[in-house]
């Protein structure tokens, strides 16, 4: 009897104990992300505000030239090095643009040769170091504009699609790591622009347009909702809208949610209060739960990017999570001197964010 007791009370501490095979079954779920603005590549403001077809061609031609010079295949090289420093295994990109032209210029057809992809140029950045990521499910697309730059050789269309992305891991068994019920939308709240130069009246105003990715990650057993999203900047009331719809649509589900992305809402509660609904809804600030005591500033550089020192000055990029859900370490990236290319470009006019969370 004393041995039967005895063999029962081993067996009982060998199943508590921190080695034990049940333990083992189910390894730490440390759940590593990183949210990005690639930055399109120039400052969109004087094309939006152009009153003249003139004044409409110099503003684009302007833009595109800031767009070449801002040189997204080095900036590519900078960003693949920071995923590639972290591994992470969920990535939200925002501003994941796609420029296009037609030469020459016609109004009467849409831009379909790619200048730059930088999704592509980034992924193939990533493969060129052994980083494999793909794309999960497809991308949302928001704004697509076209207006004409002057060249040498005169007119030619240039074409902006903006699109927002998630990328996963694809180097890692399904056992392992896995993403599933991959969702995208765009917003029904957004900014309309109406301008004489754009036809407007009698055409509908030109919509400035954002949208958001989400899908289910499952790492070692523990799943979680994983949304990225890009949220409108010159508009309180339509951001403010957007987040609520984030509320009631992919962020609305009883799985443990992480909420990666550039807000546009800073967090000392200035300006707009989508951070504070955001936070008021369940939400925890990954970089305040891990107690840092710098600001975690993440915008903006100067639009060519070639300013000698950073120059930002709020914190609007995010890894926010809820439910059961913890922050081991949060950290930016991008926003030292070091991380600047060879030719003195910074990898975007944002800093990005990478968080570990830990799945309980």
């Amino acid at each position: 009897m004393t041995r039967r007791w005895f063999a029962s009370v081993l067996c009982a501490l060998a199943l508590l104990s921190p080695g034990s095979g049940a333990s083992a079954a189910n390894p730490p779920a440390e759940l590593r992300v990183l949210t990005r603005n690639l930055y399109l590549g120039a400052d969109l403001g004087p094309v939006l505000a152009a009153t003249s077809q003139q004044g409409l061609v110099a503003a684009v031609t302007a833009a595109y030239a800031n767009v070449q010079a801002t040189n997204f295949p080095e900036r590519a090289e900078a960003l693949a090095d920071e995923i590639a420093g972290s591994d992470p295994h969920l990535v939200g990109l925002q501003e994941a643009v796609l420029w296009r032209s037609q030469t020459p210029a016609d109004p009467n057809s849409s831009a379909t040769h790619v200048e730059y992809d930088f999704l592509r140029i980034l992924l193939d950045a990533l493969a060129a170091r052994g980083k494999h990521y793909k794309i999960v499910e497809q991308v949302t697309v928001g704004s697509d504009f076209e207006a004409p730059r002057s060249t040498q050789n005169g007119l030619q269309d240039i074409r902006l699609t903006d699109r927002d992305a998630l990328l996963a891991r694809a180097d890692l068994p399904a056992h392992v790591f896995s993403v599933t019920n991959a969702q995208t939308g765009r917003f029904r709240n957004f900014v309309p622009i109406c301008r004489p130069v754009l036809g407007c009246p009698p055409n509908p105003p030109l919509r400035i347009e954002r949208g958001w990715v989400a899908a289910d990650a499952t790492l070692n057993g523990r799943t979680a909702r994983v949304v990225t999203t890009h949220l409108e900047p010159a508009s309180a009331t339509v951001q403010e809208a957007q987040a609520d719809e984030l509320l009631t649509g992919p962020l609305n589900t009883k799985l443990p949610t992480v909420l990666l992305g550039d807000l546009n809402s800073a967090s000392d509660g200035t300006g707009t209060q989508s951070y504070s609904r955001l936070l008021a809804a369940g939400f925890t600030d990954a970089w305040t739960a891990t107690r840092h005591h710098n600001l975690g500033l993440t915008c903006c550089q100067a639009p060519d990017l070639r300013n000698p020192f950073s120059t930002l000055t709020r914190r609007i990029d995010y890894a926010l999570f809820r439910g059961h859900i913890s922050a081991r370490t949060t950290h930016t990236v991008g926003d030292t001197q070091a991380d600047r290319t060879p030719s003195g470009l910074w990898p975007s006019d944002h800093a990005g964010v990478k968080s570990v969370l830990k799945l309980s």
